[in-house]
């Protein structure tokens, strides 16, 4: 099964093509997000989610369409890029949380006093520095 991630990313690809926004849109929801369940997602993106959805499939089709074709239809260009940049936004956010999430716990260092033994040269290890980061 394609996780949340997966998903917005994939959509998030398709909204960057060269197509007209609403082609954009329509192929991005279809294609990756239109049977994601909002339980399948995070708490915090459920809302935002469930705009993406309800802007969608708000609008009843004509014979030959979908709601999303018909939905879409009826938007602005500039609706519709506020529908695409919604979309981004949650890939963003779910983007985050799972950095956040990877992200390994920090290890609280220990304070050396003055009066404390350093290791010695064979002791301690010894960091390479790549060299584009020593020009620099």
């Amino acid at each position: 099964m394609v996780n949340a991630w997966e998903r917005f990313h994939n959509a998030t690809l398709e909204l960057v093509r060269s197509a007209p926004i609403k082609q954009r849109l329509i192929s991005a929801y279809r294609r990756h997000l239109s049977d994601l369940q909002e339980e399948q997602l995070p708490g915090e993106i459920r809302e935002p989610f469930g705009q993406v959805q309800r802007s969608l499939s708000g609008v009843p089709p004509l014979r030959g369409e979908d709601a999303v074709a018909a939905s879409v239809r009826k938007m602005s260009n500039h609706d519709a890029d506020e529908c695409a940049a919604l979309i981004v936004e949650i890939f963003g956010s779910i983007s985050r949380a799972n950095a956040t999430l990877l992200r390994p716990a920090a290890v609280p260092l220990k304070p050396r006093r003055a009066s404390e033994e350093r290791p010695s040269d064979a002791e301690s290890e010894e960091v390479a520095i790549p060299q584009w980061v020593a020009k620099a």
